[in-house]
């Protein structure tokens, strides 16, 4: 079998690949834009022409699309992709664009190069069923993790309330059940404001994998993926700014919930303990328990299960918001920068991370992890010539803001 010869879409860069796909996507070692077969390759080091003996032309129907939507003419065909030279934009909505030839079996992505805006034509790539059971069979386990983890907490509350014969929720199980509840509601109402925007812009994405793991939380959050390219920038700040914003909200009041619930004990009756898990602050909580639920002044709080629950949902939506690879800040970071400059971002923000660690190690991992997807590079939306609306300013910054109360520089340590 040939091998195919591919081109980014975004910077140009080829490079001979064992594969004859129309479309890899984010496969571009240089800005890990999508790669577009244009030629094949049947001996080593040696590259045929173009191969158009089954592609000579665009079909009547896409070409009568493209100049509908565009006074554009046709520059060159690479392979299966089809480079138009565009003068003028007659359609402003790209999403109409992209569904309207999708349904005729091509993709579109509208790029500047120079001072030349070219739209690029190609055969949409065949999106692969979703496992209908496994997202079923995550949920069950990560219910399970948590209402475990759920119990483990509630039983080190309900010592607490013993030992200084407090009042409160004694029932183990109720308790577990309400972290159980709390965590899934802020984790499932983030991953279901993506799910959401994906549908509105017509980007498929999978259902919600929650990830269960037997620890002190129960879970290590959960995630959706994205199956197809994003058409717009708007579209790209909508999907990074739901999740966090959805989240958010819920987590507001299981915040304020749990803060109720827990107990403050007057510092000079808390015996010096070594080994105890100490919860770092955020503005958002700072605030909560000065305007909202307050405690006496020198005294140690024992956060309540859903108040941890709380805590985990805002510390979440800060992790997702910073602004680096392919975490939702990383997607609206994307929408005002070039490809260059977002990695150039990511890499910063990944050794700033590395640099924090000596407040809490977790942040050495989030670093090598941001360097890690950042090396892979963000593509960006199809559309990058559209201009971002007032709307999605507004939203991005919404999602400022959030991540600068939601922000715990030492989200966690041992006291000792």
């Amino acid at each position: 079998m040939p091998k195919g010869v591919y081109e980014c879409i975004n910077c140009g860069h080829r490079e001979v690949v064992d594969s004859t796909e129309p479309l890899i996507e984010r496969a571009c070692p240089e800005c890990g834009g999508d790669m577009v077969l244009v030629e094949f390759q049947t001996e080593p080091e040696e590259l045929t022409l173009p191969i158009n003996q089954d592609v000579t032309f665009l079909p009547e129907a896409v070409e009568r699309k493209v100049m509908e939507f565009y006074d554009a003419e046709l520059e060159r065909i690479d392979g299966r992709v089809f480079v138009f030279r565009v003068h003028a934009i007659r359609e402003k909505n790209f999403e109409r664009v992209l569904n309207e030839l999708e349904e005729l079996g091509y993709w579109a992505a509208l790029k500047k190069r120079g001072g030349d805006i070219l739209l690029f034509v190609f055969p949409a790539e065949r999106i692969k069923e979703d496992n209908r059971w496994l997202p079923w069979i995550f949920l069950v386990a990560t219910i399970f993790t948590t209402l475990f983890a759920g119990y483990y907490l509630s039983s080190l509350y309900i010592q607490l309330l013993d030992y200084y014969n407090l009042p409160g929720i004694r029932n183990p199980y109720v308790n577990a059940v309400a972290f159980s509840i709390s965590v899934m509601a802020i984790l499932g109402t983030h991953e279901l404001g993506h799910k959401i925007a994906a549908a509105y812009h017509g980007v498929r994405a999978t259902m919600p994998y929650f990830i269960p793991f037997p620890s002190m939380l129960g879970t290590l959050g959960a995630v959706i993926r994205v199956k197809s390219p994003l058409p717009t920038r708007n579209a790209a700040i909508d999907l990074g700014v739901s999740g966090p914003i959805a989240g958010f909200l819920v987590a507001i009041p299981v915040s304020i919930i749990g803060l109720k619930l827990s107990v403050p004990i007057p510092q000079n009756l808390v015996p010096p303990t070594e080994g105890g898990i100490v919860f770092g602050e955020n503005l958002f909580f700072m605030l909560i328990e000065k305007y909202v639920v307050t405690f006496p002044e020198d005294s140690v709080v024992f956060l309540h299960p859903v108040a941890i629950a709380g805590w985990v949902g805002i510390l979440v939506t800060f992790l997702n918001l910073i602004p680096a690879a392919q975490l939702d800040g990383g997607h609206i970071a994307r929408s005002f920068l070039g490809e260059k400059a977002h990695r150039y971002l990511t890499m910063v923000v990944g050794l700033v991370l590395i640099g924090m660690s000596f407040l809490w190690v977790g942040w050495l991992i989030w670093g090598m992890l941001v360097l890690l997807m950042g090396s892979v590079g963000n593509p960006g939306a199809l559309d990058e010539v559209s201009p971002v609306s007032r709307k999605r300013l507004l939203l991005a910054v919404i999602a400022v803001i959030i991540f600068i109360i939601s922000a715990t520089p030492r989200p966690m340590w041992v006291s000792g």
